[in-house]
């Protein structure tokens, strides 16, 4: 008989939580309100973000860190930005976990940062599972993915508070439905807001922003 390792795999979770919430708290302390962006690989990440420091710039001071299997190559897209920007390798591994941020954070002046993007590892499972620190959780979903991964991959969606559908540019061009990925969504979480945006044409990203900003502000009580 095959033994399940359950006990294993929660208490990796509950050490997790426990550098989740220290590193909450750095971010609280600092007034630094942080997101975990997430998706598959090629969803749009880093062009979205490229697109909101390029929005944001003298609004909201901005700092990333980039999670990837390999390459730097994304922190030098940010960093060209003029943004603070630290790559993590994971060497293989599917996720960022706390820490890793943690570590990360070191590298970072913190001082003034005011919004703190991570970007996820590409991958539409094993991020969600892993706890950051954050404040909200965000994913992105290209419409070339199709309409069916709400329902294939429900965790991320029940947990991220802000679904952008992105690439709607190239609806003309693939079979996706956007009505049946709003529905599956709302089953999934009922309060999740849902933008529709194309990174490249820049359709959507105004209410995109004014949803981030008002976020940001927020948490700072302003």
């Amino acid at each position: 008989m095959t033994q399940m390792k359950i006990p294993v795999v929660r208490n990796i979770l509950q050490a997790n939580d426990r550098l989740a919430d220290a590193n909450r708290k750095v971010f609280d302390g600092a007034g630094i309100f942080a997101i975990n962006l997430m998706s598959s690989p090629g969803a749009g990440k880093t062009s979205l973000l490229e697109k909101t420091i390029d929005a944001l710039a003298g609004r909201i001071k901005m700092a990333v860190i980039e999670g990837d299997l390999q390459s730097d190559f994304d922190a030098e897209r940010i960093q060209r930005k003029g943004v603070q920007a630290v790559q993590i390798n994971t060497e293989g591994g599917c996720h960022l976990d706390g820490n890793m941020i943690q570590m990360a954070l070191e590298a970072l002046e913190l001082r003034d940062v005011e919004l703190l993007v991570i970007e996820n590892v590409g991958n539409l499972v094993c991020p969600a599972e892993f706890n950051l620190g954050e404040h909200e959780k965000v994913m992105i979903l290209s419409v070339t993915e199709g309409h069916d991964k709400p329902l294939k991959y429900p965790l991320m969606f029940q947990l991220c508070s802000a679904l952008l559908i992105n690439k709607i540019d190239l609806l003309p061009y693939t079979d996706c439905d956007i009505d049946v990925i709003r529905s599956s969504a709302r089953q999934l979480n009922a309060n999740q807001a849902i933008f529709e945006i194309s990174c490249r044409t820049g359709d959507g990203l105004p209410e995109w922003l004014d949803w981030l900003e008002a976020k940001v502000r927020s948490s700072r009580g302003k």
